[in-house]
C-alpha cells in the first residue's frame, strides 16, 4: 500500500544476526519518531539478505522486543530473503545498460593489489576490460566511470550536515552480486526503499559512507532518492560499536520506560528524569510532543549508557 506523496514514510531495517541491542534501538526510536512527527508512516523490514550471518529465530525475537517496547508499524514487516526477484530485475536493468561487468577477483587478490583507504580496499579495476585468461566471474560489479557527472555525490544529511563523496575515487567499482550468490546490501536496500515508498532514511552513522553508493544506484535505476539522517553510533566501554559481533548486551530484560528514556537521552532529547518511572505509553507521548531531529548530536559515535552495554 503506497502513501500520498506528501506524507513521510520511514523505516527500521534490522539484520537478524542476534537479539535487539541498544545500538539498533537508537535507530528504531529515531526513525519512528521522525516519521511520526508530522503524521507519517513507519515500516519494519527484516534485512536477512546475508544468509550466512542470519541467526535462526532472531527476526521474530526482534519483532517481539519492538512490540514489548511499544512500537507500532503501519504495514506487515517484509523479509529481504523473500524479494530476490526484485533484486535480480534491478541487476538485469543495470546489466542491460552496460553498467555492470563480471569480476574474477578474490578478496585476497584485491587486498594484495589495492591500497586501503579508511580500512577498505578500493577495487583496482582488474576485470574492467574483460576477465583474465582462464578465469571465471565470481561476482558482478557496478561500473563507476570517472567521466560520469553523477559519480560525485552531494547530499544534506539531517544530522551530520553536508556530505560529499566521489564514488569513483573513494570506492571504485563495487559489488552488486556477491561471489556466494547473494545480492549485495547496497543494491537490495535501494530496491526495497523504492518498492516500499520510503521517503526518509534515519539510521546509524556506521552506514553514512554507504549512502553515496546508494544514491548513485538510485539515479542509475531511475528511482527516487529519500532524505537521509544518520544518528550517532552507540559505543561500548572499549570504544567499539555496539553490535552482535562485539557481543552487545540484549535489552529484553530492561524496563521499557527506562530503556526508552535512555535512548531519548542518547539522542539529545533531554527527557525529564522522572519520566523513566512513568508508563511506557507516557514516554512515547512525551517523545512525540518533544522530538526534534535538530537536537540529535552532530557526531558519528557516542558512548552508550552503562545500563545498555
Amino acid at each position: 500500500m503506497s502513501s500520498p506523496p506528501h506524507r513521510r514514510v520511514g523505516r527500521f531495517a534490522p539484520s537478524p544476526t542476534g537479539p535487539l541491542h541498544f545500538g539498533s534501538l537508537v535507530a528504531a526510536v529515531g526513525s519512528a519518531l521522525e516519521a511520526r512527527c508530522d503524521g507519517g508512516r513507519w515500516l519494519v523490514r527484516i534485512e536477512d539478505i546475508d544468509l550466512p550471518r542470519t541467526q535462526s529465530g532472531a527476526d521474530r525475537a526482534i519483532l517481539r522486543e519492538l512490540e514489548r517496547l511499544g512500537f507500532v508499524w503501519d504495514e506487515q514487516p517484509v523479509w529481504q530473503s523473500e524479494r530476490a526477484e526484485l533484486y535480480r530485475a534491478a541487476l538485469n536493468q543495470l546489466s542491460a545498460a552496460d553498467r555492470t561487468y563480471g569480476c574474477a577477483c578474490s578478496r585476497r587478490e584485491i587486498a594484495d593489489s589495492a591500497p586501503a583507504t579508511g580500512g577498505a580496499h578500493r577495487y583496482p579495476g582488474t576485470c574492467r576490460g574483460g576477465l583474465p585468461p582462464g578465469r571465471v566471474a565470481r561476482s558482478t560489479r557496478l561500473r563507476v566511470d570517472a567521466g560520469q557527472a553523477d559519480v560525485v555525490i552531494h547530499f544534506a544529511d539531517g544530522v551530520q550536515g553536508e556530505i560529499v563523496q566521489n564514488v569513483e575515487c573513494e570506492i571504485g567499482d563495487f559489488v552488486l552480486d556477491r561471489a556466494d550468490g547473494q545480492i549485495a546490501y547496497q543494491l537490495a536496500v535501494v530496491v526495497d526503499d523504492a518498492a516500499q515508498g520510503v521517503t526518509q532514511v534515519v539510521r546509524g552513522a556506521d552506514l553514512l559512507d554507504s549512502t553515496a553508493r546508494q544514491i548513485l544506484l538510485q539515479r542509475m535505476l531511475g528511482l527516487p532518492t529519500p532524505s537521509y539522517a544518520h544518528l550517532p553510533v552507540a559505543l561500548d566501554g572499549n570504544g567499539d560499536k555496539l553490535s552482535k559481533q562485539t557481543l552487545a548486551r540484549p535489552i529484553d530484560t530492561l524496563p521499557a520506560a527506562q530503556l526508552l528514556c535512555a535512548t531519548l537521552e542518547f539522542l539529545g532529547q533531554a527527557p525529564p528524569a522522572a519520566l523513566q518511572h512513568e508508563s511506557q505509553s507516557a514516554v512515547w507521548a512525551w517523545a512525540a510532543r518533544h522530538w526534534s531531529l535538530s537536537r540529535v548530536p552532530c557526531i558519528r559515535a557516542l558512548p552508550a549508557p552503562v545500563l545498555c552495554c
